[in-house]
This record gives structure tokens, C-alpha cells and sequence, in this order.
């Protein structure tokens, strides 16, 4: 495990390295993310950005959503990978936010996670992304990989133990923030097969690289 001065050093250099860290998937409107998060899933977020405008016009509203034939909206996603699951989460959280959230998203990890087809990951990244809550933390693959291999947490594998885990060292307010550059830094760095520690700005921080 890091100690508290190295974790802290850890956030500064990887939210210096990656300052505008943000979500990489497009959207125009709050219901858009949660629904581009379920996509998703098991996916890549560029593949969802390059099938996601043509389902948001075709599917203008929240309205639009709820309304839709689930097999139309499978041949939009289809490309995703588990789009049936996909598509039926899709229509049936449209339906559950008219219902009984006015149309609006809901601001707790308890309402949140009672939506079709969102967990703890989803509900986090809409937590910190849309509501900017302090302490959001969401915890993907990479979050999960590097996590470990820094140190900041001890041979963890299970979610919601490594979110647990990253929320009481992290500073609440850069939480958020912090995890994205995680992504940033997984994909560009990182690596899950050969990662570039000749390359990487916290090497000397890092449990891994150390040995």
C-alpha cells in the first residue's frame, strides 16, 4: 500500500498529466450518458459514440425512448454486443424515469441503481459526471488494474471492495476527476498486457514499477 503522502502525490501528477480527463463518451443530454454507459458495457466507448447519433435521432426524447419497439432499437445498438439485454434496459429506464422520476435523473446511488440495467459503476459516473457529487468513484477494468498495480489499494478484485477502498484515500472532490484520468492513463500507459513504465509519471510512485 502507498502511504497517504504518495497517494496524494499519485492524484497530483496523473490530474497534472491529464487535465481536461473527462468521460470519453458523447452526449447531449443527462438520460443520453446513462444510456451510452449501459452500451457500453463489454464494448468500447468508441464504438458507442459511432452508433449512439444515430439512435439519438431517431430517438429525439425521453419520450421518444419509452416509446420505442425494443427490436427497433436493437438494430441501432446491435453492434455493441448484448444488445437485446441492451436495448430492453434502454426502453424499460425511459419508461421508469417518466414514471416516477418526472423524466429527471435521480441524484442517489440508491434510486440510481434501481434503474434497469445500472450498477454501482454507472451510478457513480452519473453521481460524478451530471451531479458533481464529492467522493464519486468509478471503478472499470482500468481503475481496477491500476488501482492494484499502484498500490492504492491491496490486491483487491472485487468493485465495490476497491470503491470502498479508493474512498477513503482519495480526496472526495477529485475522485471523480481522478478515476477518468485513470481510464486515460490505462489505455495510453498503462497497458493490461505491457505496460510502459518508461513512459509513465508516476513509476516512481508506483508498487508495481518498484518490484
Amino acid at each position: 500500500m502507498r502511504t497517504p503522502e504518495q497517494v496524494q502525490e499519485i492524484v497530483r501528477l496523473l490530474l497534472e498529466e491529464y487535465p481536461e480527463a473527462s468521460c470519453t463518451l458523447d452526449y447531449g443530454k443527462d438520460y443520453e450518458l446513462l444510456f451510452s454507459v449501459r452500451l457500453a458495457a463489454q464494448c468500447t466507448d468508441e464504438r458507442v459514440n459511432q452508433i449512439t447519433p444515430a439512435l439519438f435521432e431517431r430517438f429525439p426524447t425521453l419520450e421518444a425512448f419509452a416509446e420505442a419497439d425494443v427490436q427497433e432499437v436493437e438494430r441501432y445498438v446491435h453492434s455493441c454486443g448484448f444488445f437485446r439485454a441492451k436495448a430492453r434496459d434502454i426502453v424499460s429506464c425511459a419508461q421508469v424515469l417518466l414514471e416516477k422520476h418526472n423524466g429527471k435523473l435521480p441524484r442517489t446511488m440508491e434510486e440510481l441503481t434501481k434503474l434497469p440495467g445500472v450498477g454501482r459503476k454507472t451510478a457513480n459516473l452519473i453521481l460524478g459526471d451530471v451531479f458533481r457529487v464529492p467522493g464519486s468513484t468509478v471503478v472499470d477494468t482500468h481503475c481496477i488494474r491500476l488501482s492494484n498495480r499502484m498500490g492504492l489499494v491491496d490486491d483487491l478484485k472485487d468493485p465495490v471492495k476497491i470503491e470502498m477502498a479508493l474512498r477513503r484515500i482519495l480526496p472526495p472532490e477529485r475522485s471523480s476527476d481522478f478515476c477518468h484520468c485513470l481510464v486515460l492513463h490505462g489505455r495510453a500507459v498503462c497497458d493490461a498486457r505491457k505496460p510502459a513504465c518508461e513512459r509513465c509519471s508516476v513509476r516512481h510512485l508506483c508498487q508495481h514499477f518498484a518490484g
